[in-house]
């Protein structure tokens, strides 16, 4: 059963590792040798990384004589902010309810505070 393109892109997302190759291909193409150099890992594993985003759709690859080099490829990321935008919405409206309430509760004096009726009687 293919899984939905949101779960592809998501799951490539996942990975440490892929998010930082795909942060140095927002930087420009680069090889599998390049994108190799800064982690600890072996080249195939780095290839194993690469289809995975491929398959997602993140990244294309091409091969000029024998390099072969990778390229972000940003629209699915777009697919990803399209579908967070609307939590993003709920949270900011969450936030705004909040601060709504605490600038309410800090106008109310001390001594009407709930929790504070024996402040008040003695007043």
């Amino acid at each position: 059963m293919p899984a939905d393109r949101l779960s592809l892109i998501f799951s490539a997302l996942a990975d440490p590792t892929r998010r930082a190759i795909l942060a140095r291909l927002a930087e420009g193409e680069a090889t599998v040798n390049e994108l190799a150099e800064p982690f600890d890992i072996s080249l195939p594993a780095i290839s194993r990384h690469l289809k995975v985003l491929e398959a997602a759709g993140l990244i294309t690859r091409s091969r000029n004589a024998q390099w072969r080099s990778s390229k972000l490829e940003a629209a699915p990321l777009r697919e990803v902010a399209e579908y967070m935008e609307e939590y993003r919405r709920f949270w900011d409206a969450s936030f705004g309810r909040l601060d709504a309430h605490l600038r309410k509760i800090q106008q109310v004096p001390k001594n009407q505070e709930p929790g504070n009726e024996r402040a008040a009687e003695h007043s």
